[in-house]
């Protein structure tokens, strides 16, 4: 596991003079979503065989006309995460499934968001298929002061490789806040025998966590990403340990307010007609109301916008993917994109 280098973060904050202070520029509500982009490649073959299929001589036949129709497909979902509260989108968006950073270049460039100016934050994985997580964030609205990746070790399984945790600190909304981007461990082999890999992927995180809180106690902490799992399965109910309701969570404990969204039948992404909530944005007690907190966590939402459904064929009513039995489809991402508001309290 790499080393938490949060000791010089301690040092840029009291040189910046951070603190709780309201300034009247900023705006009162932020939004912080995650997408999960599905396979977003660009079209060079740097990977051997893992990357093959995502180039113009692979069985998808992933050429220049494709990847930009999905680079702007996908700007095109995020422009319309805005709200009368948040009128220049989420403050940060972390993803997942990129290739590089240049497709994340790619895409903050593209027409529809162009105009909000995001900044990217991108580490290389180890991860075999060659696929990271990422963060963009709008600078008028959170500075970035300090990035650490973590990376993800399985002493039974030292072979084992996959995507690095990224913690990106910042300041939003004039209090500091830390994001944990995460793409856990997939499913293959089935949930039951893969459960372990997410439980050790829960528990990095709530380590990762913990020592952040041990220089500042009182700073929010936010756990996103693809998890694999839903809010009720032990990665993120025991070893995360991130609760259903907000009065049980302390300070240092975790809120997850996904799972009530599942329990109505809302999720993320389907499989076999079943629904699942993978995508999630776990806050932390120091965010809740009852807490006093500068940030304070105020509503979630499933982003599933008309558009992103799929209309036709089996997959009728699912998310609009990029490709389905090997055809092209000129979608979006098997995942629908998650956001949560945060609210600045009045002092």
């Amino acid at each position: 596991m790499k080393r938490i280098l949060l000791l010089p973060l301690l040092a840029l904050l009291t040189a910046l003079g951070v603190s709780a202070q309201s300034d009247p520029r900023q705006p009162l509500v932020f939004g912080v979503a995650f997408y999960n982009l599905e396979n977003l490649f660009d079209t060079i073959n740097n990977n051997g065989k893992y990357d093959l299929e995502f180039s113009p001589q692979g069985s998808r036949q992933w050429n220049s006309e494709k990847y930009w129709s999905k680079i702007n497909n996908l700007a095109y979902c995020i422009s319309k995460m805005v709200t009368k509260n948040t009128p220049m989108g989420p403050a940060i968006i972390g993803v997942s499934e990129i290739e590089n950073k240049s497709v994340l270049d790619d895409l903050v460039r593209a027409k529809d968001i162009k105009q909000w100016r995001l900044q990217v934050v991108h580490h290389d994985s180890p991860d075999r298929r060659g696929v990271d997580v990422g963060l963009l964030y709008n600078p008028r609205l959170f500075k970035v002061l300090d990035v650490t990746n973590h990376t993800l070790v399985i002493p039974d399984n030292p072979n084992f490789r996959t995507r690095d945790q990224m913690c990106v600190t910042g300041i939003l909304g004039g209090d500091t806040l830390s994001v944990i981007v995460n793409h856990w461990p997939s499913r293959l082999g089935g949930q039951e025998r893969s459960s372990y890999l997410r439980e050790a992927a829960g528990e990095l995180s709530k380590h990762i966590a913990d020592s952040l809180w041990a220089i500042r106690p009182n700073q929010g902490v936010i756990v996103m990403g693809d998890l694999n799992d839903d809010p009720q399965d032990k990665s993120c109910a025991v070893e995360l340990g991130a609760k259903r309701d907000q009065d049980k969570v302390e300070p240092h404990g975790f809120f997850n307010p996904w799972w009530r969204v599942l329990d109505k039948g809302i999720g993320t992404l389907a499989y076999k007609g079943q629904w699942n909530l993978f995508d999630q944005i776990i806050v932390s007690g120091t965010l809740l109301k009852h807490n006093h907190g500068l940030l304070q966590y105020s509503s979630c939402k499933v982003n599933n916008f008309d558009f992103l459904f799929d209309t036709e064929g089996q997959r009728q009513g699912y998310p609009k993917r990029t490709f389905a039995s090997g055809a092209w489809l000129n979608g979006y991402s098997d995942h629908f994109p998650t956001i949560i508001f945060l609210h600045k309290a009045r002092k």
